[in-house]
């Protein structure tokens, strides 16, 4: 089993930044991709920002590309997402997810687990 604590959200005014963490522990934790995504209120949920552990290759959706940076400490097991110049639209629970399948980084059925969720709300 995977467990993965996401922390660092919180509110913020428009054109603030946040800096969420995703700490991840088990003994079975080998990931291949490691990635966020958020859901609205009354929306489905959507990918934000992947990175592949071991090359640190880095998929963004382009709504939050130039505004958002995910990047990994490998040696500590934890991911994070930068959030520079949010906006209200920014506004939902984000998620930390990881699969250790070679799959797509962008699609949420690839991924195996899943944090708690960190409640992120900007306002205008």
């Amino acid at each position: 089993q995977v467990q993965l604590v996401e922390s660092g959200g919180g509110l913020v005014q428009a054109g603030g930044s946040l800096r969420l963490s995703c700490a991840a522990s088990g003994r079975t934790f080998s990931p291949y991709n490691m990635g966020w995504f958020r859901q609205a209120p009354g929306k489905e949920r959507e990918f934000v920002a992947a990175v592949r552990w071991f090359s640190g290759t880095t998929y963004y959706t382009d709504s939050v590309k130039g505004r958002f940076t995910i990047s990994r400490d490998n040696a500590k097991n934890t991911v994070y997402l930068q959030m520079n110049s949010l906006k209200p639209e920014d506004t939902a629970v984000y998620f930390c997810a990881t699969t250790s399948k070679i799959a797509s980084a962008t699609s949420a059925l690839q991924y195996d687990y899943w944090g708690q969720g960190t409640q992120v709300t900007v306002s205008s």
